[in-house]
């Protein structure tokens, strides 16, 4: 099966939540350990408040994972980064900022402007070719795909893809693909595209955008030069620290809770054997002091949870209590971007759209990755047999300029 016919089949749609982003410095961590393990187990309070839908029709409370429309935790060198719910965001994340010290405080910050999540299904697509068939038209037109801290929000997991858009720019981001030829069904936003021209190589690639009353970029090669220009005025360059090694995994699906069955447990548990063996490892992982190396949830009410975590942590789980390979490594390139003024664009998606198309102009075809945006910096994640590829195109296009921690 080729891209062009796999991309027949991608699905994507919005989910139904409104979301907000919260950004908390390494030091403090340790402050909201309390609230990220809230949001992280279950809660029947939460659970059990009986949504009613638009029928009259009461929903049945959800099990673990499938609590939350969508939830990301991540804690990477950076910084600690958390994305869900508004509701959420102000019962566990206000509070505890709010407890903090007069010092501390201004450096936790929530978003006040909601976000709406796009997920994109396509069995057998590498993310690359989803992010650059759904981004591009978006980055062309000077869409505003995420304004905080330049980067677009976007989370590669076991199963899917995600891309954060500010819920203002809804209409604006439907409208903009519908232009490009992408088909929304119904009233559910989502879509797929029944025109690809397919590349036969894997290529990567997401697009940020101008600062309001800069003209877009006319071409993607613009975008890469006004990428790299603020890299090199800001000093910021690409950082590789290669101890740590991740493993892209995830939850097993409960089929008989899937089926309604619950099997040897009781009916109304909101979890399964499974489910608590993987909060127990999580758990382990999160309160190891002073905090993991590396480690990325993503909980959705559709899909089981979906991990990419430093390998070292592995041994917090029981075996086979995680699905995909534990000796496929990948290595995340990261950019710090603390630092950047909120009008600075285009950081993640050059450094990306510059390995993809970089590459393929100099070496025999693209550097296949893999992205995990969070709210303060952007990581690239390229295999271990790909890092040199990915470090020459990174070097040529900072003159040469990266910094490598062994």
């Amino acid at each position: 099966m080729d891209s062009s016919t796999t991309l027949l089949s991608a699905h994507i749609q919005f989910l139904d939540t409104q979301l907000a982003l919260v950004h908390i410095p390494l030091h403090l961590y340790s402050s909201f350990l309390q609230p990220i393990l809230q949001l992280l187990l279950p809660n029947e309070s939460r659970s059990n408040s009986a949504p009613v839908t638009s029928n009259g029709v009461v929903r049945p409370p959800k099990g673990w994972p499938y609590e939350h429309p969508f939830v990301n935790i991540s804690i990477t060198p950076i910084e600690c980064s958390v994305v869900c719910s508004r509701t959420l965001a102000h019962e566990l994340f206000v509070l505890a900022r709010d407890a903090l010290d007069v010092a501390s405080k201004p450096k936790v910050s929530i978003t006040t402007e909601d976000f709406v999540v796009m997920q994109v299904d396509g069995e057998g697509l590498d993310a690359g070719q989803r992010v650059l068939e759904l981004t591009s038209p978006l980055a062309l037109a000077g869409m505003p795909v995420l304004t905080v801290c330049s980067s677009i929000f976007f989370i590669t997991t076991y199963f899917s893809d995600y891309i954060l858009v500010p819920l203002r720019c809804r209409a604006q981001v439907v409208h903009a693909l519908e232009e490009r030829g992408f088909q929304f069904e119904d009233q559910t936003s989502s879509y797929v595209n029944p025109s690809h021209h397919g590349r036969k190589h894997s290529s990567t690639s997401s697009f940020e955008f101008p600062a309001p009353g800069t003209p877009p970029p006319a071409t993607i090669s613009e975008l890469q030069t006004r990428t790299f220009a603020t890299l090199k005025r800001r000093n910021i360059v690409p950082t590789v620290d290669s101890s740590i090694r991740l493993i892209q995994c995830a939850g097993r699906r409960d089929v008989s809770r899937t089926n309604g069955m619950n099997t040897g447990r009781n009916r109304n548990s909101m979890t399964s054997a499974a489910d608590d063996a993987l909060h127990l490892g999580l758990v382990k992982c999160l309160i190891a002091p002073p905090y993991p190396r590396f480690l990325s949830l993503t909980l959705t009410d559709t899909e089981p949870a979906s991990l990419l975590l430093d390998h070292r942590l592995l041994p917090n789980f029981i075996q086979d209590i995680l699905l995909g390979s534990k000796d496929d490594f990948l290595i995340p390139i990261t950019l710090d971007l603390r630092d950047l003024p909120l009008e600075s664009t285009g950081i993640v998606c050059g450094v990306a759209g510059r390995l993809v198309g970089g590459t393929a102009g100099q070496i025999e075809s693209p550097v296949e990755m893999s992205y995990l945006s969070t709210a303060r910096a952007g990581t690239v994640m390229v295999g271990e047999e790909e890092l040199n590829r990915a470090l020459d195109a990174l070097r040529g296009a900072e003159n040469g300029v990266l910094s490598t921690r062994d």
